[in-house]
């Protein structure tokens, strides 16, 4: 079974973009999208430089575009034929559009007014978020509690991520738990997941009302608690309430393994989840969509993973085509999801 994952904020570097506008279509697509969210998300993805796609309000519609922009370069999601989708943190909702809960344009207005909402409220305190590598994650989660830190992110593979303000985060870095080999700030603008973003929560609610989703069309699992989820209306209502609240992706990696996951997809910029997926699932075969020299490698994988039948001339049979159209371990620095 093939999973296909989305990655959350931290995961964008200065100019991914470019290799993928290349592609047939693909330009056009990402200006009407640009359109209507009143963002050029083409100039963001290609000529910003780091601090400008470190800003929450442009990172988080600039990675949702690039993860649907990369699976459409696939082909159509019934010739991928994932078993199931997952996203980490904003990665969610290119997940939700991935199993047609939301279209795409829907999905990118969701996710311009989610990273508007969430900048906005991490400007109130200066906040910010810090890796944990390594350690007990119990022996962690209370050292973080105590230091009035969140566990923001518990990303599984011996990787927590901790959540609070400048001066909480200064006491960590002074203070590691045990166990913990290395503390790493991370690229990122505020303490998502935590109780810091909860105005957002209220912003993100209101657009989401205005939205009609359907149910998910593949198996969709929450990051919250790493259940499936059957209806468009939980996902929804899901996605609204994880602004605020951890991700719990090592309880997404744990379904993958009930589910009989055998490989797994990332989708661009990929890199953050396949790394963690080396550690925690061995044997499952991973892939990243990094530029479209890995779309190759991905179609083999998706046929692989479905165990296509080979289509002859004289064959009547056409489910084994697939429409022409994916690190050793993550970076700390690409740790953390919003």
């Amino acid at each position: 079974m093939l999973v296909l994952v989305a990655p959350g904020q931290g995961a964008q570097t200065p100019g991914f973009l470019t290799p993928w506008l290349e592609l047939p279509g693909a330009a056009d697509r990402v200006a009407a999208w640009s359109d209507a969210i009143g963002l050029d998300l083409a100039h963001y993805g290609t000529l910003a430089d780091a601090d400008e796609i470190r800003d929450t309000a442009v990172a988080q519609p600039l990675l949702v575009a690039a993860g649907l922009l990369s699976a459409a370069a696939l082909g159509d999601i019934s010739a991928v034929r994932p078993g199931a989708v997952a996203g980490h943190s904003v990665g969610e909702i290119t997940a939700a559009a991935l199993a047609g809960v939301l279209d795409d344009t829907a999905a990118l207005r969701l996710v311009r007014t989610r990273g508007l909402a969430m900048a906005e409220a991490a400007s109130v305190t200066e906040t910010g978020m810090s890796a944990l590598l390594g350690g007990d994650p119990e022996v962690s989660v209370k050292h973080l509690e105590a230091l009035g830190l969140t566990p923001a992110n518990v990303n599984g593979a011996g990787q927590i991520v901790a959540a609070g303000t400048m001066a909480q985060l200064a006491a960590l870095a002074e203070d590691k738990p045990e166990g913990v080999r290395k503390i790493v700030p991370l690229k990122v603008a505020g303490a998502f997941h935590t109780h810091h973003m909860a105005p957002a929560v209220a912003t993100l609610a209101g657009a989401a009302a205005e939205l009609t989703p359907a149910d998910p069309a593949l198996t969709y699992v929450s990051n919250k608690d790493g259940r499936t989820v059957a209806t468009g209306a939980e996902v929804l209502e899901r996605l609204v309430g994880q602004v605020a609240s951890p991700v719990r992706w090592d309880r997404c990696m744990e379904t993958f393994k009930e589910l009989g996951v055998t490989a797994l997809l990332e989708v661009c910029p990929g890199g953050t989840l396949t790394g963690l997926a080396k550690r925690a699932l061995p044997g499952v075969r991973t892939l990243a969509l990094k530029t479209p020299d890995d779309l190759d490698a991905a179609r083999a994988l998706i046929a692989e993973t479905a165990a296509l039948p080979t289509v002859t001339a004289d064959s009547t049979d056409s489910t084994g085509t697939i429409a022409d159209t994916a690190a050793p371990s993550p970076s700390a620095a690409d740790a953390a999801g919003a």
